[in-house]
């Protein structure tokens, strides 16, 4: 388990190098008058795409791939309509967005797992007995509390919202992996004095940031990898 989390994340930040690689080259060439690319790559398009790109290769669920698909998706359509291939307005085409949430709310709905609220509701949870952890915060903010004797890790994300995970009333047994993905939002982990903490995160044009005291041992490991994309992760006790 921990080699497939050790690969995967390998994997992704291989494929991030190659794309911020190929934005730079397609700028540099821009600029050297050598291909006219101006109208086409602009830099926000390419920071929805290479965010897009990330999430795929660095998530597990399903929630994961589909935000990760509508990232690239709405790089794409800035780029075509800066090409004038399609007419693509933010301003007509933004109920997509409730399209979208309401097949997310379906899915998530249809496979019995509950849906994560992104309206700020804070509660305190037990996880079921799996010790797993799958939150997702999109323009807004969620808190939760959890109680697990044996926290297991799991994914956070938070698009231009914030999510907060309260952890100071569980335990580890060993070791954990929490995957964040923080763009234009941040994250913050609360967690018991006695846990070991371990970043191993990515930021770009972010921040990762450790505020927690030295532990007695290093028996509880929590190990905090993932990317902050013009956003940032915080973990304190």
């Amino acid at each position: 388990m921990k080699s497939d989390i050790q690969s995967r994340g390998v994997k992704s930040q291989i494929v991030l190098g190659v794309l911020v690689i190929v934005m730079g080259l397609l700028f540099l060439l821009d600029n050297l008058d050598i291909l006219d690319m101006h109208r086409a790559i602009s830099f926000w398009p390419m920071v929805f795409i290479i965010a897009g790109v990330v999430k795929l290769y660095d998530t597990e669920t399903r929630g994961g791939q589909l935000l990760g698909a509508c990232l690239v998706g709405l790089g794409v359509l800035i780029i075509l309509d800066r090409m004038d291939i399609i007419d693509f307005n933010v301003r007509t085409m933004w109920p997509l967005f409730f399209i979208g949430f309401g097949i997310y709310t379906i899915y998530r709905a249809r496979t019995g797992r509950r849906l994560i609220q992104i309206d700020g509701v804070k509660g305190e949870q037990d996880l079921k007995g799996e010790g797993v952890v799958d939150i997702m915060a999109v323009l807004g903010g969620f808190e939760r509390r959890v109680y697990t004797p044996a926290f297991r890790g799991g994914e956070i994300t938070a698009i231009m919202g914030g999510c907060g995970l309260d952890l100071r009333n569980s335990s580890i047994e060993g070791e954990a992996v929490v995957n964040v993905f923080a763009f234009w939002g941040g994250v913050t982990l609360k967690v018991p004095p006695d846990w070991t903490v371990v970043l191993d995160g990515t930021p770009i044009m972010g921040g990762f940031e450790e505020k927690t005291v030295r532990p007695p041992d290093h028996s509880k490991r929590l190990i905090v990898r993932g990317y902050a994309i013009m956003g940032g992760v915080e973990v304190r006790n």
